[in-house]
């Protein structure tokens, strides 16, 4: 079997593209605010980013060519990404932050010719933002989506939705939002659940206030939104009533990897960091660099850095084939989450007291990717989806030799 890593010319060349764009234009604005987005200027920075990044040619690679995007596929999405990550601001640059990046994913797979003008195409096109509305407070949704109790009833020419949301990145300052509500079915069981589109100035959507959360360079906040009584059409159904859940992981196993590609960035940024620290520090009688318990942490370094991609690499060709590929992405998510934060760790190490200063970017990105192991899924509900699977699998092949 023919195996060919290479990327095309003109995926290459917009990821070259990208690499110095990100160090030219939006490196220093990071630097000068900590990587705090908010800080940085929030929004107005975002608009001045996404026209710098459209000035440059690499604005939007993800998103369908008709709407103003490079319609890459995951696998040629990573380069780019990865290259976008390298700075925790790069992400929103090109209009590949989480959540907007998942529901450009997925609205494109998704939704109707009307959906898509009114709500995918502003988004592709940076004019606005959006947010998906599925986590709940306990006892409703979060790594468990069957326990999800916002529900939406129908009503006179639509549907009634209420429910109480929270950790929903960017709800302040949205434009819409994909809401996640039980059309059938009581909590707890499989199925049930449809997907709503809703702008964000409709009566019945409040956002409250914003959860306080170790990473502060997503845009528009990780909020509490609470839906009482907002009244949507039926034309606001995205896809079919009853397969919310299903429609969900056309979103999910891409958005974890894309999570992969822009956190892979920021952690090779540390690496390189570190490297260039050890490379002309001298303590004990020689450089850094030279000694054997350094040595070893920038070889581990390496390690998980080829880890992650291989893994990576192997999830995005199986969703570029049409393949659900969840074992796949829990697989890369999962060792990715765990690596990237390996590697940010090892390079404070390496870097002493600077380390964990705001004289190098490292503790800001160990602040940054650690939430990783939590967000799309923690670490523990991932190996247990993989055990689940690899068991079924065992039992099957018993039965099948019987």
């Amino acid at each position: 079997m023919a195996i060919d890593l290479s990327y095309p010319s003109e995926v290459q060349s917009l990821a070259e593209r990208t690499r110095t764009f990100i160090r030219e234009h939006v490196l220093p604005i990071e630097d000068a605010h900590d990587g705090d987005i908010a800080a940085a200027g929030g929004e107005k920075l975002r608009v001045e980013l996404q026209q710098a990044a459209r000035d440059a040619g690499v604005f939007a690679p993800h998103a369908p060519i008709e709407f103003g995007g490079h319609g890459l596929d995951m696998s040629n999405r990573a380069p780019v990404f990865e290259e976008a990550g390298y700075s925790l601001f790069g992400p929103t640059a090109l209009n590949i932050a989480a959540p907007d990046e998942g529901n450009v994913h997925m609205l494109a797979h998704i939704a109707d010719p009307e959906q898509k003008q009114q709500f995918l195409a502003p988004l592709a096109r940076g004019e606005v933002r959006s947010a998906f509305a599925m986590t709940e407070p306990a006892p409703g949704a979060g790594s468990d989506p069957s326990a999800l109790t916002t529900r939406a009833v129908r009503a006179d020419g639509g549907w009634r939705i209420n429910g109480h949301k929270w950790f929903i990145t960017g709800a302040d300052g949205a434009g819409f939002f994909i809401i996640m509500a039980r059309t059938s079915g009581e909590p707890g069981q499989r199925g049930g659940a449809t997907m709503f589109l809703a702008p964000a100035d409709s009566p019945g959507i409040r956002v409250g206030r914003h959860i306080d959360t170790l990473d502060k360079s997503m845009i528009g906040g990780h909020c509490e939104v609470v839906f009482d009584d907002l009244l949507v059409a039926e034309s606001a159904v995205l896809g079919e009533v009853d397969r919310g859940f299903e429609y969900a992981q056309v979103r999910l196993g891409p958005a974890r990897m894309t999570h992969v590609m822009r956190w892979l960035g920021a952690a090779r940024r540390g690496h390189d960091v570190a490297l260039a620290h050890v490379a002309h520090r001298e303590g004990f009688g020689s450089r850094l660099g030279d000694l054997g318990m350094i040595q070893k942490m920038i070889a581990d370094n390496e390690i998980d850095i080829a880890a992650t991609r291989a893994l990576l690499t192997r999830a995005c060709w199986e969703l570029d084939r049409g393949e659900p590929a969840a074992n796949a992405t829990s697989i890369a998510k999962t060792y990715a989450a765990e690596a990237i934060f390996r590697i940010v760790d090892r390079s404070m190490q390496m870097c002493g007291g600077l380390g964990v200063s705001a004289d190098l970017p490292l503790a800001r990105l160990s602040r940054e990717v650690r939430p990783f192991r939590i967000y799309d899924g923690p670490s523990e509900v991932h190996r247990w989806a993989i055990a689940k699977r690899a068991v079924s699998a065992a039992k099957r092949a018993q039965r099948d030799s019987e």
